[in-house]
């Protein structure tokens, strides 16, 4: 081997802060070591290189040429590692300058704002991405490590043995109708009422769409679908135009308020999503994960109380 196996980075940094400090003390201060080690360091780091690198002057260690030389080199050497390391942990998503946050379109009225703003305290020099999409389109993101963490809805697709995940808060699912139509005065809205009623849906792979499928089975008719929309804010807006009704979560209220009502389905077709954060299990220990989900942690809490 052309490199003695005693011959390691970290010996490299304690000879560089005793040339720098030029006194063993110092340089065992500023690693938070002690005198020993360092100079245990230096004695293994000469027996590696075969050749010395200071004069023994008593207690004293004066540099030689050879000293001077390695300080050249040895510089960017451990430089070029430590930048290597931090491009290669940030290649893997860990503690990277960037974050990745996947999340749904409804959760984009209130969820995201807040834990994107606590996340920002914790870390502000942090630049986070978010990107919106379906369940179905997030997870395979997140598994495929495009996105670092995402908010979604907790079905069975998430169960995934690679991933963890922590509960946010449940969601009832409603009747979205205009604000003008005949219903809008109903404390509770039984659907075999609307079964003749044109129906506006989310795509595949949206958690909506799924939930609205079950509620639909669960009422016994399959509904008549005018158009499905890729993202719940166009689908809202059809329904405040009037082009039909949508099943919907409550968390969407404040958005068209005053075009669009939010009518309780009776008990029997009741149907909670349950929404939450998932992230994989191998990172973690990422520092910028751990920020997130501290700050999931501490909205759930709040959710809980209300």
């Amino acid at each position: 081997m052309l490199i003695d196996e005693e011959f390691t980075l970290k010996k490299l940094e304690i000879f560089l802060a005793f040339m720098r400090t030029g006194n063993l003390a110092r340089a065992a201060a500023e690693l938070h070591t002690s005198n020993v080690s360092v100079h245990r360091a230096i004695h293994s780091l000469e027996n590696a290189l075969r050749c010395p690198l200071f004069k023994h002057e008593g207690r004293n260690l004066t540099p030689l040429e050879s000293a001077y030389a390695l300080e050249e080199r040895a510089q960017k050497l451990v430089q070029d590692a430590v930048d290597s390391i931090r491009l290669t942990r940030e290649a893997a998503g860990f503690s990277a300058e960037r974050f990745k946050l996947g999340s749904l379109y409804s959760l984009t009225v209130k969820t995201v704002p807040q834990l994107i703003m606590g996340l920002k305290l914790r870390r502000s020099e942090l630049n986070i991405d978010l990107i919106l999409g379906s369940n179905f389109d997030l997870l395979y993101k997140l598994k495929n490590m495009e996105v670092d963490a995402i908010l979604i809805s907790l079905d069975e697709r998430a169960n995934d043995p690679d991933c963890a995940q922590i509960a946010l808060f449940s969601d009832d699912i409603f009747l979205a109708t205009p604000a003008d139509s005949p219903f809008d005065r109903e404390q509770q809205i039984d659907l075999a009422d609307v079964r003749d009623a044109t129906f506006i849906t989310l795509t595949q792979g949206f958690a909506t769409h799924q939930d609205g499928n079950r509620v639909f089975k669960q009422a016994g008719f399959e509904p008549k679908v005018a158009m499905q929309v890729n993202d719940i804010f166009t689908l809202l807006s059809m329904v405040s135009s009037g082009v039909g009704y949508a099943l919907l979560p409550g968390r969407i209220a404040a958005v068209y308020e005053n075009r669009v009502k939010l009518i309780p389905l009776q008990p029997r077709y009741r149907l909670q999503q349950h929404i939450g954060v998932v992230f994989l299990k191998a990172k973690e220990r990422d520092p910028n994960l751990l920020a997130l989900l501290a700050e999931c942690r501490m909205y759930a809490n709040r959710q809980a109380q209300v």
